[in-house]
């Protein structure tokens, strides 16, 4: 590493006193997200003090180039902030990691995109929902969309959407090799209200529906473009974190609040077993639940640290400017998948052990299992195609996934 490097590092890094400050303000925010959850929940949506005071806090800014005034971070910043929120609030970490997520994502589209969203307001926010639903027509200067996509999470409080959908060609009327995002403003979509759900009820993420909308070619990202880390906006943005692999960035936001809501649940788990009584003792001093406690955290400690290791080693590849391992990126991406896995047996075996009060509708504990539980619908989570997929590479074969 060269002088240089270091000091990007230390600038862009965790150990920078930015990064010391934001997850400063995450932890400080932990109360009011607490006080506010149950509102998230009744209400289908997080509040909009929590989305101001994220603003104020700079945590949507972690990720944006710093020509539109962001601190353009490295992930792992980002997503240690998002474990803090989620330790209090699932839903708040959840829509703050895929929306502000998109401020990165932005900035690998054609400059003239980021000038669409953000020239009057960077603090324009963007929902998103990636699903190849979309219906597309080729027209002069680019797309006409249609389609109804599900799951856009924290849409009410954004006023653009990325919309995913496959471009046809004569020769092939849906291949995934013509995938594309398309970046489309609120004018020309409804938001249909329609999050009815079991877990994460306050992330609001609600069907988005176009018809025929006019999608400039500027509008859209190839997702070829974004697995090969030559995108368009890298004429404008050629930090090293915008010659991320896209899916290794965005795939971290849809696990993430999983990992910090089973700290929440851990830190559940032990105000009960400090006042439930097991038979003549109290639960914190039974051998059982100690155990349990200490498999727990060490668990999430390594997730912690196997997400950390991975950004800083493909950091530290798109700084020297080479590319990063084919074979790594396929472990990464199980590495990101996995987690909503480990997160849930984590949880089931806390609230099992928490007995009878654990299933109670006001238990903390089932309130965030149900979060982690609801965490596992997002097929960025499915880790069996990513465990298929990286096994088959250590058998020889050919990775057989571009969505790296």
């Amino acid at each position: 590493m060269t002088s240089q490097q270091a000091i990007e590092m230390n600038k862009y890094g965790l150990d920078s006193p930015r990064a010391q400050e934001l997850l400063a303000a995450a932890r400080a925010m932990g109360p009011a997200l607490k006080a506010r959850r149950e509102q998230a929940s009744r209400e289908q949506r997080v509040p909009d003090e929590t989305v101001r005071e994220m603003h104020e806090a700079g945590f949507f800014k972690i990720l944006q180039p710093e020509q539109w005034g962001g601190y353009a971070m490295d992930p792992q910043v980002f997503y240690c902030v998002g474990l803090e929120v989620a330790r209090y609030c699932p839903s708040s970490a959840w829509i703050l990691g895929v929306i502000a997520v998109h401020n990165w994502q932005l900035g690998v589209f054609h400059d003239q995109a980021a000038q669409d969203v953000w020239a009057d307001d960077p603090t324009t926010l963007i929902s998103s929902s990636y699903a190849p639903v979309g219906k597309v027509k080729v027209v002069d200067g680019g797309f006409q969309l249609s389609g109804r996509w599900s799951f856009s999470s924290g849409s009410e409080h954004c006023k653009w959407a990325f919309l995913g959908a496959v471009v046809p060609t004569p020769e092939a009327p849906f291949d995934m090799a013509n995938y594309r995002t398309f970046l489309v403003p609120i004018e020309d979509y409804e938001i249909v209200h329609n999050w009815d759900v079991v877990g994460l009820q306050g992330t609001g993420s609600h069907d988005i529906v176009v018809e025929d909308a006019f999608v400039p070619e500027h509008r859209t990202h190839k997702s070829i473009d974004g697995f090969l880390c030559d995108n368009p906006g890298n004429a404008v943005n050629d930090a090293p974190l915008y010659r991320m692999p896209f899916m290794q960035v965005f795939v971290r936001a849809v696990c993430t609040a999983t990992l910090g809501a089973c700290e929440g649940a851990l830190d559940a788990f032990i105000e009960v077993a400090k006042t439930r009584q097991v038979g003549p003792n109290k639960m914190k001093d039974d051998p059982f639940a100690r155990v349990l406690a200490a498999e727990v955290k060490a668990e999430i400690e390594e997730m912690k640290l196997t997400m950390i290791r991975n950004f800083d080693a493909m950091m530290a590849c798109t700084r020297a400017g080479k590319p990063i391992p084919v074979e790594d990126r396929v472990r990464y991406r199980y590495d990101s998948a996995v987690v909503a896995d480990r997160c849930l047996a984590l949880s089931s075996r806390m609230l099992k052990a928490a007995g009878s009060g654990g299933i109670r509708l006001d238990s903390e504990l089932l309130a965030f299992h149900l979060d982690i539980l609801a965490s596992q619908a997002h097929v960025a989570n499915h880790s069996n195609p990513f465990a298929i997929n990286m096994g088959g590479v250590l058998f020889g074969e050919e990775n057989a996934d571009f969505a790296l």
